[in-house]
């Protein structure tokens, strides 16, 4: 399968912008920067999904659920990631698209009131304009359209009915949101072939049926058409400048280098932007305080849920077709059933009240089918326990338990689970929830949330709404006294709020970090675009503020650097990667060298140990199109990875542009070697070039340990082999490390674990003929 992203081995030292994470302010910056002509670089820390990667059953769910707590980090980067607190959790997707990816696509403004507010810095409040601009470019290109009921082919949805039977029953204004989902087949705006949607109900564990507007659909493609370069499974620390640039500290997941406690990489650039959403952003820049950056006090601080709420109407009058259908999608014998419908369609909008915090967004959702037999069972427990039936009588009592006993043995797609309305509510909290580092872990703190008045008003508003239905009212299961009222939240803002000087905020109108505690001087160059610079809650879905926000923020920034961006959409097929199968392995190496030696490894090897200049690196390695690897001449893979070497800095240095070659013939012998080459870079800018190698050879003895273990290595002074040199030695491979080594051989883009295996079989069986053609062959003869 196509994909945006490319392997770690291609990352560049040096680039004009730098972005950290891939959500709406990612996304946007990225295709903002790279079509104004610089070069961009994207780090994510999750994986790239493509439609058919989603999981569409629970046990793949499962696999794919990373749950941190305050204090506590899950050590996997899995798509649903969750953040366990003791007052409020949150929920966030984490994969190429951020949270567009599990979000329910719903893209609305706030009212307008939301804006008057003095928290804002006076650029928004005052200046319109910018902002307005904004929102139509986000609309450009996320697509959002309501649900087009009766027109081509789209029925009216039973969750649709219903919602608008609350409303009316309670005579509340009703509407279709819109939402980034595609109803037409065909190739969008961005070069990218999208299908239209299917109804199947599954948007919020990830769209398989490539309807979903999410970020990997228009901007980040847009991205790459337009140059940007895009990294996964990189877990950002922090970032410092050094020698006017940005040094972007960073690791890289699912290769085993924390095994061999290998250092931080790093990646130089002009210009910094942050966007690891309200979590990852802060988070970042608390570390990036802790390394000595001058931020605002503020860091951290006017957290908030935006007032997120989770409620369910349970065993209703009426059908709801509220469950996904995962797998069963495309199955016949669920056709019968009725469309479920994209996650959330209609909105009972309670905004506009006489007081602005008294407003609230009340809209209906679909359970995704990966968990449907879960809800199926939680629904039936919490229904005895917590459920508030909202019609008495004992014939309703009877008809709702032969309702539940139907789901219980049909499954949820029958009886009761069946006719159960899910809804999310968005109101507005006080906004003063902190986020903080404890023990290295960031924690939120932010006490009796749950317990402000504004929650008891929307639980009383689902509990009018399930009425309607005649349904059982279940609140969120954390929101009760036993648990202190815990809330869970999936749009989580604040932390980097932005504010008129750093008194009140950590960045400006344009997301630029403030340097220090006060006034408006700020850190150039480094800027923060997501929901993180968000001052308080917006009381309805933020993703179309978010991209709003940043657009605005892009063109300000580049106009600043006197340069301008583009807005059109030429007709173009999406640029993409084709990824092979490919064999990846984590090596370390350890000796000496000596600057003060030219010509002899063994002598700078004696030399660097006597002066105690020792050099070691940790590589990650990759066969790339392991086929290719192997009936190759060259048998060329790529590298990535840390050097310590003190001699020549006193950080660790990144390698780039690295390439090994696994067993090549010399001419004229029959000797073989296994060559690397690669730069070094240093955090402040300077340029070596490695070249090493190790003979495989049959000298007198048994020396087959010796020959794979040493690497003779010549260091130049530049940034290739022309450069005088500047040194040499010898590095090894010490026991416990080559054991370590073993365990990091993995393959990487295949479709299942028999690919795996035969990927991994032929890297195998390719290196150990190798070995018994050189050392054992001698044994049997030429035959």
């Amino acid at each position: 399968m196509d994909k945006l992203s490319q392997p770690i081995t291609r990352l560049q030292p040096e680039y004009d912008v730098v972005i950290i994470g891939s959500g709406y302010g990612g996304s946007i910056a990225a295709s903002r920067f790279s079509r104004a002509g610089l070069k961009v670089c994207l780090l994510e820390k999750g994986k790239e999904f493509q439609p058919g990667d989603y999981p569409s059953t629970m046990a793949e769910a499962t696999k794919e659920m990373q749950i941190n707590a305050d204090q506590r980090e899950a050590k996997k980067n899995g798509l649903y990631d969750l953040h366990i607190s003791k007052n409020i959790s949150v929920f966030k997707g984490c994969g190429l698209g951020g949270t567009s990816l599990v979000n329910a696509n719903v893209s609305i403004k706030p009212e307008e009131r939301v804006f008057h507010d003095e928290c804002w810095p006076e650029a928004i409040r005052n200046h319109r304009e910018g902002l307005d601009e904004g929102y139509e470019r986000a609309r450009e290109m996320l697509k959002p359209m309501p649900y087009p009921v009766n027109v081509n082919g789209y029925p009216e949805l039973s969750k649709a009915k219903a919602m608008q039977k609350s409303a009316e029953k309670n005579q509340q204004p009703f509407q279709y949101a819109d939402i980034n989902v595609c109803f037409e087949t065909g190739i969008n705006h961005v070069g990218v072939q999208q299908h239209k949607c299917i109804n199947c109900g599954d948007c919020v564990t990830g769209c398989n049926h490539h309807a979903k507007n999410t970020l990997i659909m228009n901007y980040l493609p847009d991205a790459v058409n337009h140059g940007t370069e895009i990294f996964c499974n990189i877990n950002v620390e922090y970032a410092e400048q050094v020698a006017g640039k940005w040094v972007v500290y960073f690791d890289v997941l699912n290769t085993s280098r924390e095994d061999f406690k290998a250092p931080y990489l790093f990646v130089r650039a002009t210009t910094v932007i942050i966007s690891g959403g309200a979590l990852g952003s802060t988070e970042i820049l608390l570390r990036s305080k802790q390394k000595g950056l001058e931020v605002s006090k503020k860091l951290g601080k006017h957290f908030t849920g935006n007032g997120d709420v989770l409620g369910f109407a349970y065993n209703c009058e009426d059908e709801i077709n509220g469950i996904g259908l995962g797998k069963l999608a495309n199955e016949d014998r669920y056709k019968p059933i009725g469309p479920v419908g994209p996650c959330i369609t209609t909105i009972i909008d309670l905004r506009n009240q006489e007081k602005l915090e008294d407003g609230m967004t009340l809209e209906e959702g679909s359970i995704p089918g990966p968990v449907a037999n879960a809800i199926n069972m939680s629904m039936l427990s919490l229904s005895g326990t917590i459920g508030v039936d909202t019609d008495g009588g004992f014939s309703d009592w009877m008809k709702e338990c032969q309702e539940e006993a139907e789901s219980l043995i049909r499954g949820p797609y029958h009886g009761a689970t069946n006719k159960t309305q899910t809804f999310l509510v968005m109101t507005h909290d006080d906004g003063k929830g902190e986020m903080n580092l404890k023990d290295g872990k960031l924690n939120i703190d932010w006490p009796d949330v749950g317990k402000q008045p504004i929650f008891k008003k929307v639980s009383n508003t689902m509990l009018k709404a399930t009425a309607a239905l005649g349904g059982k009212y279940i609140k969120s299961v954390a929101w009760n006294k036993l648990m202190d009222f815990q809330l869970i939240t999936v749009h989580p803002l604040g932390g980097c709020s932005m504010a008129d000087n750093a008194t009140d905020g950590v960045t400006n109108d344009i997301g630029n970090v403030y340097f220090g505690n006060n006034g408006t001087l700020t850190h150039p160059g480094l800027y923060v675009l997501d929901g993180a610079i968000i001052p308080r809650p917006l009381g309805t879905n933020p993703l179309f503020t978010i991209s709003a926000l940043t657009e605005r923020a892009c063109k300000i920034i580049l106009e600043r650097m006197n340069l301008q961006t583009s807005y059109d959409f030429p007709k173009v097929m999406a640029k993409t990667f084709q990824p092979k199968p490919t064999v990846q392995f984590t090596e370390t190496m350890r000796g000496y060298f000596s600057k003060d030696e030219k010509e002899d490894f063994e002598i700078g090897y004696r030399q660097g140990k006597e002066n105690c200049s020792p050099f070691m690196f940790t590589l990650t390695i990759q066969a790339v199109d392991i086929n290719m690897f192997v009936t190759d001449p060259g048998h060329t893979g790529y590298m990535a990875g840390s050097v310590i070497a003190p001699a020549l800095s006193d950080k660790p240095l990144t390698i780039s542009n690295g390439v090994f070659n696994l067993f090549v013939k010399e001419e004229d012998t029959n000797h073989k070697k296994m060559k690397y080459q690669m730069q070094l870079n240093t955090y402040d800018g300077r340029q070596y070039f490695f070249c090493g190698y190790k003979k495989v050879e049959d000298d007198a003895g048994f020396d087959m340990w010796k020959d794979t273990t040493i690497l003779y290595i010549t260091v130049f002074d530049g940034k290739n082999n022309t450069a005088a040199i500047l040194g040499k030695g010898v590095l090894k491979i010490i026991p416990i490390d080559f054991a370590t080594q073993m365990g990091t051989i993995k393959a990487l883009n295949t479709n299942n674990k028999l690919e795996s295996l035969m990927a991994i079989k032929s890297f195998s069986t390719f290196f150990s003929s190798n070995i018994v053609d050189t050392y054992f062959s001698k044994f049997f003869g030429n035959d």
